[in-house]
């Protein structure tokens, strides 16, 4: 077959590309189109995302596009980080600058929402990990702040389905992205109307959700004369960056619940792929989350606070006059005393530190351990500690399943970090296997292959990932020294931390 091109507008927390998709037939290859920045703008001692300045980039990137493969681009679509979403009126305003998912607003908010509406109740709505950024806690703030801007509100769209809007008209929700809102309900595969209306939330504004795979509409006409396009599909793939990570692993268990994923990055999304959701007592006690996935699967999974730590050390050391880049640091943290200190990487501690390194040596300062002293020292805690979480979290997640995991696919930009990887394998004791490092971009493409009738099954989907892309495999060593940090790490987890 000729080759075809399908664009993915790929949208994370630091950074965004557009990213072309070129598929023979048997292989997938992607090239990219333009890359920019990303990160949240203080605006009025808050917390926003600049919506406007990454849809003039987008555009910059659909004019390469067209000026580089012309008519035999098939369609496009987004996908982004989950939670966060724009308010728009009747008239296609956008309500307000979109916060951020870190902004200060939504602090104790959750609390005040289990006195409406008890915490198990919110689970068994939603099947979601509690975590005061969800959209749920997120509008409840707003609402309470400004009720009068929700009332206004005529359309709530999360951040893809924002972008879809703009580039075809569209109003509606994608599935897998819907679900990380807490506000969707995993059974009746609708909103949970009648929590959010127990939680004094309007109703009226949320759209119709549709399934990944879904085709939104044509390019709008201005946006295809301006960027050179032309009126070509625009197509929901799995929205959620996670959630299109998921569907390119490249697992040959497509089916089975006996092998894990981490989609490592800013967040470490740690699960399995499972075909409902599960939302026994055991899982609200756990504070796992069940969200959506390719035809109708269910990713019950973890969030892990992931390499935001390292990310926050390095920016520090930059201030501080050391720069690094990841190699080096990786370099620097291999040389350091292991086992040293360990820290909760999901401590709210470390959800948005003034200083990042000061925040983990004063965690471990209040938890009479070693104080790291050195960079590497703290790299290698973060690290070591992430390892750690990990190998707790698949202990949740073999509980709840019933299933031995054998092997652990990572994907996502966290693959190049071969340190962490290999800490991976030796704390789980379980084979690694890494790659692809753009999962996110390869999903949101082959789903689109897919519904233009190119591709047929998630399966074929994980087959051709399989047979694009390099992976390496980590083999678990000094399995009995990481037994042991094990026992102090959740000893450690176990005291209550002041």
């Amino acid at each position: 077959m000729a080759e075809q091109v399908y664009l993915a507008i790929d949208l994370g927390a630091e950074s965004g590309r557009v990213m072309a998709g070129l598929f023979d037939g048997q292989r997938i290859r992607l090239e990219e189109l333009h890359r920019f920045s990303n990160g949240p703008v203080n605006l009025a001692d808050t917390m926003r995302w600049d919506l406007l300045r990454l849809w003039s980039q987008i555009q910059v990137g659909l004019q390469k596009a067209a000026a580089r493969f012309g008519q035999s681009i098939v369609s496009v679509g987004v996908d982004t980080w989950g939670v966060d979403f724009v308010l728009l009126s009747k008239t296609g305003e956008m309500l307000g600058q979109p916060y951020h998912y870190r902004d200060a607003r939504t602090r104790g908010v959750m609390e005040h929402a289990f006195q409406r509406v008890p915490r198990p109740e919110i689970f068994a709505n939603t099947g979601l990990q509690f975590m005061e950024i969800n959209s749920l806690y997120q509008l409840l703030a707003m609402n309470e702040s400004n009720p009068a801007l929700v009332e206004l509100a005529d359309k709530f769209l999360m951040i893809p389905d924002f972008f879809h809007w703009l580039l075809s008209g569209s109003r509606v929700v994608e599935f897998t992205n819907a679900t990380t809102s807490q506000m969707y309900h995993p059974t009746n595969q609708n909103w949970s109307l009648d929590m959010l209306r127990k939680l004094g939330l309007p109703t009226h504004m949320l759209p119709e959700v549709v399934s990944p795979g879904t085709k939104l509409g044509r390019l709008r006409e201005d946006v295809a004369r301006r960027s050179g396009l032309s009126r070509l599909e625009v197509v929901a793939p799995a929205t959620h960056d996670t959630g299109a990570a998921i569907a390119a692993v490249p697992t040959e268990r497509t089916g089975s619940a006996n092998w894990a994923y981490i989609s490592s990055g800013t967040w470490s999304l740690m699960g399995l792929e499972l075909p409902h959701a599960v939302l026994t007592p055991r899982a609200l006690e756990l504070n796992v989350t069940n969200e959506g996935g390719i035809d109708g699967t269910y990713r019950l999974l973890k969030n892990i606070m992931g390499l935001w730590l390292v990310q926050e050390c390095r920016k520090s050391f930059e201030r501080n006059g050391s720069p690094y880049d990841y190699g080096l640091l990786a370099q620097v943290a291999s040389d350091a005393r292991p086992f040293r200190a360990f820290v909760d990487p999901d401590s709210s501690a470390f959800l948005a530190p003034h200083d990042m390194p000061e925040a983990i040596r004063d965690w471990c300062r209040k938890t009479n351990q070693e104080i790291p002293d050195t960079d590497g020292g703290l790299i290698r805690c973060a690290l070591e500690s992430l390892a750690l979480k990990y190998r707790l979290v698949l202990s949740w997640l073999e509980e709840l399943s019933g299933e031995r995991v054998e092997v652990i696919h990572i994907v996502g930009g966290g693959t190049q970090n071969d340190l962490l990887n290999q800490f991976t394998a030796n704390a789980t004791g379980r084979p690694v296997i890494t790659g692809p490092v753009e999962a996110t971009a390869l999903g949101n493409v082959l789903m689109q292959a897919r519904t233009s009738g190119s591709v047929g099954s998630l399966s074929q989907i994980r087959d051709i990932v399989r047979a694009s892309s390099s992976m390496q495999r980590y083999e678990p060593e000094h399995t009995a020294q990481w037994d042991e940090a094990y026992k102090r790490f959740t000893e450690l987890l176990s005291r209550r931390i002041p």
